[in-house]
């Protein structure tokens, strides 16, 4: 029983190295005849020469990419498919090889680039190409496009961004170079989230731009994107709210201190660093003027507004009898009467309505003294009420405003960028 299944091992050992020496030969052959195919096809190949059969012949061109990563330029995989009548073999005469891959540089290319293109790289990475017995060739590579886009920040940073990519033949017309859109929807499956941009719609469309009688065509590619605000409504938006809001605490101080100019002047100095952190952050344009750094500028109004509030407050707050005249009626009618029971304050004892020379009159000298003296303590007394409603007054009004303010500008927007409708460039047609 050993000594059989020792002789059966043996035996297939010597049937598997068989085998393998007969696949030997058939790869040397395969090797061999693939060499010959590669002499046949490239040796009278021009890669500078159309590869057509007649001179009016049109080479179709079918283009499409495949979205990888957008970060401030576009890393795609650019797929162009076209046929090369010069690269055309019988399978059968070469060991029935159908498919071989050469290089892109060996070959003659559509010369499809990147119109708008920002940094100078008009093509992608050369790769190499499948090429099928037919002359079918299919040429896949990666490329990093840098593309010039129209930013508008109006809604920064819940802004909407509609950027594209035009590309078509540098040279050759439509009569020479037919370039037709593969898919019309960007493939999108291995796209690389960013974290800061999101894909809204991503299409293509097919278009001519004419030259005189001449039509060149192109194939547009859209990127419907959207920011994510999250990052700047936690570090820029919401300091800023809480800055115009800190403003109003200003009249919210006594004003016998001097922390209520401290206070304004730090809230300014916060307001210029955050303005100029936003000039870094998005691009300058003249033709519109983002809505944060218009609330910025009406922030930066507000407190300087508040300082000078707070100046003539301080002043009212320290006037008396020998630095200022008597309170003027109307004044002392609205101030010490009918604000103070507007905004909700105690009411003040108006004790010396008339002048102090008719109170005076008929009393005696010390008692006329004594009744001065309460006279000009009384008058500062009303002055410095006077320097409360005031800072009441504004403490309610800047805090209306600054409600209302933050409200009109930052709700509209908010919803504006949830309920996006994206604009369709189905049939748009391009020309020039």
């Amino acid at each position: 029983m050993y000594k059989l299944s020792h002789i059966c091992k043996k035996k297939k050992k010597t049937i598997t190295v068989f085998l393998h020496l007969l696949e030997v030969p058939k790869l040397s052959s395969c090797a061999k005849a693939e060499d010959k195919l590669f002499k046949y096809l490239f040796g009278n190949y021009q890669k500078w020469v159309r590869p057509v059969d007649h001179l009016n012949q049109t080479i179709r061109v079918k283009k499409g990419i495949f979205q990888i990563a957008f970060f401030f330029f576009n890393s795609v995989h650019t797929g162009t498919e076209w046929t090369d009548m010069k690269l055309r073999w019988n399978p059968e005469e070469y060991a029935g090889i159908t498919i071989i891959r050469v290089p892109s540089d060996r070959i003659w290319r559509p010369d499809v680039v990147l119109y708008d293109n920002s940094d100078g790289r008009f093509e992608g990475t050369i790769t190499k190409a499948v090429v099928k017995y037919d002359g079918t060739i299919t040429w896949t590579a990666p490329a990093n496009y840098k593309s010039a886009c129209t930013i508008d920040v109006t809604f920064f940073p819940f802004d909407l961004q509609n950027c594209s990519m035009k590309f078509g033949s540098w040279t050759y017309d439509g009569s020479q170079v037919d370039i037709i859109l593969e898919d019309f929807h960007v493939d999108k499956r291995d796209y690389f989230d960013n974290g800061e941009w999101e894909i809204v719609k991503a299409t293509g469309s097919r278009g001519l731009r004419m030259d005189g009688s001449t039509s060149y065509p192109t194939i547009t590619y859209f990127f419907i994107i959207r920011r994510l605000p999250l990052f700047y409504t936690l570090f820029l938006i919401i300091p800023c709210i809480g800055l115009s809001f800190l403003t109003i605490l200003v009249f919210y101080l006594p004003s016998n201190g001097g922390e209520k100019i401290s206070l304004c002047t730090s809230v300014l100095v916060s307001l210029t660093v955050f303005l100029l952190v936003i000039e870094e952050i998005i691009p300058s344009s003249s033709k519109a003027i983002p809505l944060i750094g218009e609330y910025l500028v009406f922030t930066m109004i507000f407190v300087t507004l508040s300082i000078v509030i707070t100046v003539f407050a301080i002043n009212v707050h320290h006037r008396s009898s020998s630095t200022h005249n008597d309170m003027a009626p109307w004044v002392r009618r609205v101030f010490l009467h009918h604000l103070p029971k507007l905004l909700c304050m105690r009411s003040h004892v108006d004790r010396y309505a008339t002048s102090g020379a008719a109170r005076t009159r008929g009393l005696g000298m010390a008692e006329a003294a004594l009744d001065s003296i309460r006279y000009i303590n009384h008058v500062v007394q009303d002055w410095k009420f006077v320097a409360q409603v005031l800072d009441r007054m504004f403490l309610w009004a800047f805090l209306l405003v600054s409600i209302l303010g933050s409200a009109l500008l930052f709700i509209p927007v908010i919803y504006k960028w949830a309920s996006i409708i994206v604009p369709n460039h189905e049939t748009m047609v391009f020309g020039n």
